[in-house]
């Protein structure tokens, strides 16, 4: 079989997510433990070494887009910068997932990770957030039961001259503003994050943030730069046109709703990035976990233990895909566009999730 340029990018975005998987397990890189830590312990290093992902991947993307080794519009998957700002679509969505991730002991990513370290109970997860992502993504359920009342309060930001929701938007129209914005905005929060002496003396934290952060820039890099081009070109004139051939980087719930289409209906052409992406990071923790003699098996301690778990898996399911993204696809590869929508899916999902976190709290002291 001929290795096209199709088959060239999935093996480049499984690679990377190995890598991702890998030093995630490594470094125990968790955006649901980094919201933990911080509420509960008042440490941030975690929650910094997201931040320093966040910058690591705003930076990556306005150096390629200066330097025109990148071309990120708003014709994205997911559409980050569309003009159609849904703030209900984004705030709720967000809630879900962060009170999701929260009751299943993880997000997207940290689920893969843990199942590739040899939680069972995530692979429960995994199953339930697939499916609920599959009914939102490819049956009528969105429609059924969101679309109305989310498109009713959706903005229309093209109606008051803006291109797009990027923050950059405020401050002018065209790739030099973006970039500069970027900059100032990647080095800001870059500052933030080596601003604690923990931090800076952590280097799982460091190497957490660098490493996810600029696998998401590769993302983007392969997908929006001349490669990218020549795979549309590709698919534009292939037999059966492949699943989802867009500019795009990591992000982990809409992949999960496709992986389920493509067991119920296994053809080449529907395994996509975010398939490539899914299946690597499992593979990369998995190596990890086999080689430093850290694979374990875990299974859930009651019923309730089963119960929150599958509860979050529903609710990452479809909050993510409501929200357009995850703590990573949205908080890490939709800020790096500088989207409002991201930014703000970003906030609701660390208030979901310390919201329920200070609730459990509560029932653990009642209950003592």
């Amino acid at each position: 079989m001929e290795f096209t340029i199709h088959n060239q990018v999935l093996t480049l975005v499984f690679v990377i997510a190995i890598v991702m998987g890998a030093v995630a397990n490594k470094t125990n890189f968790c955006t649901m433990g980094a919201v933990s830590d911080w509420v509960n312990m008042g440490d941030t290093g975690r929650l910094r070494a997201w931040l320093l992902a966040m910058a690591v991947a705003i930076l990556g993307v306005a150096i390629m887009t200066g330097a025109g080794m990148a071309s990120i519009g708003n014709s994205t998957f997911p559409p980050y910068r569309t003009p159609q700002f849904a703030w209900l679509r984004y705030l709720l969505g967000g809630l879900m997932f962060g009170i999701g991730m929260t009751l299943a002991s993880g997000c997207g990513n940290k689920t893969l990770v843990r199942l590739g370290g040899g939680n069972i109970k995530s692979l429960f997860v995994l199953v339930i957030a697939s499916a609920c992502a599959y009914l939102m993504l490819w049956t009528d359920f969105y429609g059924d039961v969101f679309h109305s009342w989310i498109s009713a309060t959706t903005v229309d930001l093209g109606k008051s001259g803006f291109q797009s929701q990027a923050v950059s938007e405020f401050f002018g129209s065209g790739s030099t503003t973006q970039v500069a914005t970027g900059a100032v905005l990647g080095l800001l929060l870059a500052g933030f994050a080596f601003a604690a002496k923990d931090f800076r003396s952590s280097f799982d934290n460091i190497l957490g943030g660098l490493v996810i952060g600029l696998a998401v820039v590769v993302g983007w890099y392969i997908t929006a730069g001349s490669m990218g081009a020549s795979w549309k070109e590709w698919a534009e004139l292939a037999e059966t046109v492949p699943s989802r051939v867009e500019v795009q980087s990591f992000t982990f719930i809409s992949p999960m709703g496709d992986s389920v289409r493509y067991l119920m209906s296994p053809d080449f052409a529907n395994i996509n990035f975010g398939i490539a992406a899914l299946t690597g990071v499992i593979a990369g923790s998995f190596l990890y976990a086999l080689l430093s003699g850290k694979f374990r098996f875990e299974w859930f301690a009651s019923g309730g233990d089963f119960f929150n778990h599958a509860i979050g898996g529903v609710l990452m399911g479809i909050g993510g895909v409501l929200s357009m993204g995850c703590t990573v696809g949205q908080a890490i590869t939709g800020v790096s566009t500088l989207a409002m929508g991201s930014i703000l899916t970003f906030l609701a999902i660390v208030a979901g999730a310390a919201g329920t976190m200070k609730i459990q709290y509560w029932r653990m002291m009642q209950e003592a």
